[in-house]
């Protein structure tokens, strides 16, 4: 199976400016566990995770006041649509993150996640398991 295979197209995009709160509220009605940053004038594309929401709050800081940009990840590793999911677990889990931007023609085209990944395999999975002779 491939990423564009397991990948949500719907991808939730926010600007360098949006507080974390922003964020969080948005994260949590799209039921994602991460946002694309798209800066245009700066860093160009990035990645705000929940975990990095939940950082910023174990430090005390303002989720009113603290923006997006400040928490972002710039150093992103980016997938395709033609990796495999082999290769996307791969990358997540040697990277040590959860979530992978896939790019298309150099554009967001969608993101796949860990748990993508886990529903695609583990109906495979099962049904091989069916299908393997005792």
């Amino acid at each position: 199976m491939l990423v564009r295979d397991a990948m949500s197209t719907v991808v939730l995009t926010i600007g360098p400016a949006h507080t974390l709160r922003q964020a969080a509220t948005l994260m949590s009605a799209r039921r994602v566990g991460a946002a694309v940053v798209l800066d245009p004038d700066g860093t160009g594309i990035g990645i705000l995770t929940e975990r990095d929401v939940l950082v910023s709050l174990g430090l005390g800081q303002d989720p009113d006041s603290e923006r997006a940009h400040a928490h972002t990840t710039t150093d992103v590793v980016f997938a395709a649509p033609s990796w495999t999911l082999k290769d996307a677990a791969h990358a997540m889990t040697h990277g040590g993150f959860r979530h992978l931007i896939v790019l298309e023609r150099g554009e967001p085209a969608g993101i796949v996640s860990v748990r993508d990944i886990i529903r695609c395999w583990v109906p495979a999975r099962r049904q091989a398991a069916q299908h393997t002779p005792v």
